[in-house]
């Protein structure tokens, strides 16, 4: 029977197994597969002696063919062996969580050799399977494992480090001295009574047997206070003590400073609103009595002008009567009758004399107006000029407006293409135009709020927050600064 190229009698055997490539110098081997993500199963050789199939799985084992094939695609007998697959791609890495003590566990291929000899975290190799069984020589790799990537854990078994004795609490010294100290005063009290009994022996006997325990509990609570280290503690805990009740007189110094300066800087502020205040009201009143000035001015003025106009039609009624009293003398001529000359002079005398009041009338009149017309007219200099600086003052605001919007979004005689910008100067400016884009914008602005104290807080821009000035002539000259 003719074997395919493949199956060829002389192709030699499967390699000899090899141990694992070494780890890297100072790492652990990689982790041992586990029940969760098993290994992939061993390589099965191939059905023929000399022939090993080392890319194929149990599931893809060669099968022979149904005898009713066996005439197909070969002239002599026996089975017809096609060719096989292509070698499948190997399994990718596969992660192994840490398993408890209750996880189910599996028989698994044995465990490879232990680490590099040069990896002094690696330790031992485990005993053999058969004496701790598969699952907790499975668990001891594991926590080996553990060990040497993120150090040496406690065991479960181990007990746990003594710690070292913490040293005497002020409160623990502070009753053993007070206790000494009552013992103390006890036992003077007691040395003036045994003096006192020296003559009695039996009274003398009861106080020094009454003395005794207190010398022996005095003794017994002297005994850690006349100690070097016990007592070198103590003063560290005390002065450590005092240290930190120097730091909290010290914070509350702070404190109290901090709060003295915050109310001194809120009746600065006070004062200030208070100045800013009563400025606001002198410039409201100073209007108003401007406006009460004015009209009472104009009241003035059209008072002298109704004035004048008296006089004038007095002086017309005057011109009137001596034209009427010429008439009617020249009426009288013509009858005949002729009045007397001391009637002429007399009406002549009550002429002038009425003349000289109205000319005077209307002299005074006239100064009245002009000094009125003065100050109004000054009146009128100085809202003019209020209404030049307004104007000077709202074209130099438009001006640096105008300016940074040229560095913002480009000079418009330059970019003849300014309709490409304009998006972006409607969003910018979007709140100009609409209430609630401006609501919006601020409640946007507002969540970045914080006291008044913080030390990175500063107040909103009330305008453009535009880019500084270069930094040298070279970076000037790439912005065409001018």
């Amino acid at each position: 029977m003719a074997l395919p190229p493949f199956f060829a009698p002389g192709r030699p055997g499967p390699p000899p197994p090899q141990p694992p490539p070494p780890a890297p110098f100072g790492c652990p081997p990689p982790p041992l597969p586990s029940p969760a993500f098993p290994p992939p199963l061993p390589q099965r050789p191939g059905p023929f002696p000399g022939a090993s199939a080392p890319f194929l799985q149990p599931p893809l084992a060669l099968q022979p063919r149904a005898s009713g094939e066996t005439s197909r695609g070969s002239s002599g007998g026996g089975a017809f062996y096609p060719v096989p697959p292509p070698p499948l791609p190997p399994p990718p890495p596969q992660c192994r969580p840490f398993l408890g003590t209750d996880a189910g566990e599996r028989p698994r291929p044995p465990p490879p050799g232990p680490g590099p000899p040069w990896s002094p975290r690696w330790p031992e190799a485990p005993p053999p399977s058969d004496v701790l069984g598969d699952a907790a020589l499975q668990r001891l790799r594991d926590r080996q494992w553990l060990e040497a990537v993120f150090g040496t854990p406690r065991r479960a078994g181990c007990p746990v480090p003594t710690r070292a004795p913490a040293g005497p609490s002020l409160g623990e010294v502070r009753a053993r001295l007070c206790g000494a100290l009552r013992l103390v005063r006890r036992l003077r009290d007691l040395g003036q009574a045994l003096r006192d009994a020296e003559a009695d022996g039996a009274a003398w006997a009861q106080l020094h047997a009454q003395a005794q325990p207190l010398r022996a509990e005095l003794a017994e609570r002297l005994q850690l206070l006349t100690q070097a280290a016990y007592v070198g503690e103590a003063r560290r805990r005390l002065e450590r003590v005092r240290r930190r009740r120097l730091r909290l007189r010290e914070r509350a110094r702070e404190r109290e400073a901090e709060r003295e300066a915050e109310a001194a800087r809120a009746a600065e502020r006070e004062q200030e609103i208070d100045r800013w205040r009563v400025k606001c009201v002198q410039e409201v009143e100073e209007k108003k009595r401007e406006q009460e000035l004015k009209a009472a001015a104009d009241g003035v003025l059209s008072e002298v002008r109704k004035k004048q106009a008296d006089t004038k039609r007095m002086v017309d009624i005057l011109r009137a009567l001596e034209k009427l009293r010429k008439l009617r003398k020249e009426a009288a001529a013509r009858k005949g009758v002729c009045p007397p000359a001391s009637a002429d002079e007399t009406f002549e005398h009550h002429l002038q004399r009425l003349r000289k009041l109205i000319k005077k009338r209307s002299e005074l009149y006239e100064a009245e107006e002009r000094a009125l017309r003065v100050m109004l007219e000054g009146e009128q200099e100085e809202e003019k000029r209020e209404v030049e600086k307004k104007q000077r003052k709202e074209e130099k605001i438009l001006l640096q407006k105008r300016e940074i919007e040229s560095k913002l979004f480009g000079d418009p005689d330059e970019f003849p293409l300014a309709h490409l910008l304009q998006p972006f100067r409607q969003y910018y400016l979007q709140a100009e135009h609409s209430l609630p884009a401006l609501i919006q914008i601020r409640h946007d602005w507002d969540q970045y709020l914080v006291p008044s104290d913080h030390p990175k807080g500063n107040s909103v821009p009330q305008g453009w927050v535009l880019p500084p000035l270069p930094s040298n002539d070279i970076w000037a000259t790439a912005i065409k600064l001018h």
